[in-house]
């Protein structure tokens, strides 16, 4: 399985979360609200305060929940990374495989 990583405005984070549930490309969504994030965007450093969603997946689902991450997303480049769940519970990893699309 795959856990997606991203960044979002705090109040972006449950319209974002929402969609991906809804469509079922994802199995759970963690949000963690209120983390800082300082970053470089077009030649300048800048510091803002977001939420982290922690997004469960199979990797058949990987591309499409990127390609609609893109599009509902308010970023111009929005944090989109990818890990492998090596892992983990049997039983949670085998229910995310059956509750996505």
């Amino acid at each position: 399985m795959k856990l997606i990583m991203s960044t979002c405005q705090e109040k972006e984070a449950e319209r974002l979360s929402g969609r991906l549930l809804e469509e079922r490309l994802v199995a759970c969504v963690n949000i963690i609200h209120g983390i800082s994030s300082r970053y470089w965007w077009k030649g300048k450093m800048e510091s803002d305060t977001e939420s982290l969603l922690l997004m469960k997946t199979k990797p058949s689902l990987v591309d499409d929940v990127i390609k609609r991450i893109k599009v509902l997303h308010a970023y111009e480049v929005p944090e989109i990374i990818v890990l492998e769940i090596e892992d983990g519970n049997p039983d949670y990893l085998r229910w995310i495989g059956e509750v996505t699309v």
